[in-house]
């Protein structure tokens, strides 16, 4: 089902106000069914009452569709926060980690064998492989990326990922000094797949520098770097 925000949106287009590229991202977002943060919706909300003079009727449908509830976080410091939640389980860990990483030597071994011999009796000059792509880590329950490596004040940022546990998942961006200066929970889809928009702006986003963005999803923490230009 289309969201009813789209409606709000495409009148704000037509109008020509707010900022273009936001309300485009959004509307694309509203046509493609995917997961739109309550600050985008309070910043159309905000429009609409604006420009259009009226109440925007995302509030009535809300109150019909469960809303992702924001991030509530405690004064303990985020770094503090990974390292409770890393050690949780530690036995989750180890389980996964003799066992699995055995299985995969021995039947990648095996499976460079065949090809190498299969190789041999075609005529072809055999290839390296490289034995890092052949292991891997198959413990990891969590990926996480940007759309860019560089973000400007006022950009948008596309994160997205993956996730083998179902449920909530909780996402922070913390600036170059380690505050935290942005949070959302969204919930993975029946896929796997998580994704999200930010705004690279506001308290926080004062001077350039490295920033970090972080997923946890109750077993472990994944986090991803991007250069911001203030």
């Amino acid at each position: 089902m289309t969201d009813p925000l789209i409606d709000d949106v495409q009148a704000l287009l037509d109008k020509e106000k707010g900022d273009e590229r936001i309300l485009k991202q959004i509307f694309r977002a509203c046509e493609n069914n995917e997961v739109i943060s309550n600050y985008e919706r309070n910043y159309v909300r905000n429009l609409v009452e604006k420009y259009l003079g009226r109440a925007s009727p995302v509030e009535e449908k809300q109150q019909e569709k469960p809303v992702i509830p924001d991030v509530v976080f405690s004064n303990t410091p985020a770094k503090q926060k990974i390292t409770t939640t890393q050690t949780t389980y530690p036995q989750i860990v180890k389980l996964k980690s003799n066992n699995t990483k055995m299985g995969l030597g021995i039947g990648g071994a095996l499976l460079a064998i065949i090809v190498i011999i299969g190789i041999s009796l075609s005529g072809i000059s055999p290839i390296e492989f490289d034995s890092s792509q052949i292991t891997g880590d198959s413990s990891s329950t969590l990926s996480i990326q940007t759309d860019l490596s560089t973000y400007q004040k006022g950009d948008i940022i596309s994160i997205s990922g993956t996730s083998t546990t179902s449920g909530k998942l909780n996402l922070s961006i913390e600036n170059q000094e380690g505050q935290l200066i942005w949070s959302e929970q969204i919930s993975v889809k029946s896929d796997g797949r998580f994704s999200t928009l930010a705004i690279a702006g506001g308290s926080g986003w004062d001077q350039s520098g490295t920033f970090t963005i972080k997923v946890e999803n109750h077993l472990e923490t994944k986090s991803k770097t991007f250069s911001f230009r203030a």
